[in-house]
């Protein structure tokens, strides 16, 4: 006589629940495979992240020095969060643009035009941020390149406005726009986003209230601005709460160059400066 397998025993048992017994079986086999369904997953993630790193046993001395570099600023960066008033500066620029128009120019002001100009009399006046770093050198500089970040369908460029501070506002905003237009076409030169001294970042035209920018290595610094919105502001004279017109600022910046007091500094300035424009007189 045959001798039966443990297996064949229990079958046998099992009887009229024999079925019961193979859907068990089966149940169980299913469960095995969801079980090790985020293991496959999790090892088809780290197989694409594989993919697209870099193959750093080819990497060159170059390479690996842009990597380090790269990870000490962001190790390095700091972000200061302000709002300053600028209800003067948004009607002048609807009533610039209407002189412009009526003038059937072709020139269009934008707020980023006004910030431009304050910001080069705050790096006048606060020179540490008029810097870059050239490994442990850092290298004040006597000029005032801005450039300001462009969203194209290529990705995110930015195209550098020389000599920002020998420019009047309608220059500014002139050739931004010619600089914007050659981003969005793709005809941006090597030559038209080298020699920065400072950059700035707008997603007014997006929204949102607050963002955090990436310095734009090998300067030391890089502004933000957000959306504008009517914000009620208490008036000390009045005694009451005011409607003004608010622009948040983000402002990121080298803690290695530059610490939290000259950044709070500096974005008061900016406030002062674009809430009475008479103050770049100074």
């Amino acid at each position: 006589m045959k001798k039966q397998s443990n297996l064949s025993r229990l079958i046998n048992y099992a009887g009229p629940y024999r079925v019961l017994v193979y859907l068990s079986w089966i149940l169980s086999g299913v469960s095995a495979v969801l079980a090790l369904l985020p293991f496959y997953y999790l090892w088809k993630i780290i197989q694409e992240v594989l993919n697209v790193m870099p193959d750093f046993a080819r990497a060159t001395e170059l390479t690996y020095n842009g990597w380090m570099a790269l990870i000490t600023a962001l190790a390095s960066m700091m972000i200061y969060i302000a709002g300053l008033m600028c209800s003067h500066i948004a009607a002048f620029r609807v009533q610039t643009n209407a002189e412009q128009a009526k003038a059937k120019s072709d020139v269009k002001v934008t707020m980023l035009a006004f910030v431009i100009k304050a910001v080069v009399a705050a790096l006048k006046k606060f020179p540490e941020f008029n810097a870059s770093l050239d490994g442990d050198t850092l290298v004040y500089k006597q000029y005032y390149n801005i450039g300001f970040a462009a969203d194209t369908p290529n990705g995110l460029v930015v195209p550098v406005l020389k000599d920002a501070d020998k420019k009047g506002i309608l220059q500014i905003s002139k050739e931004m726009g010619e600089l914007a237009k050659k981003a969005r076409d793709g005809k941006l030169g090597a030559a038209d986003m080298q020699g920065g001294c400072f950059s700035i970042s707008s997603l007014g035209g997006i929204g949102g209230t607050n963002f955090t920018p990436i310095v734009n290595a090998p300067e030391v610094a890089i502004l933000g601005l957000s959306r504008s919105s009517m914000q009620p502001v208490w008036n000390e004279e009045k005694e009451k709460f005011v409607p003004r017109l608010m622009l948040p600022l983000s402002l990121s910046y080298d803690h290695r160059v530059i610490d939290g007091a000259a950044a709070a500094r500096f974005n008061a300035f900016l406030g002062q400066v674009l809430a009475d424009y008479r103050r770049i007189l100074l």
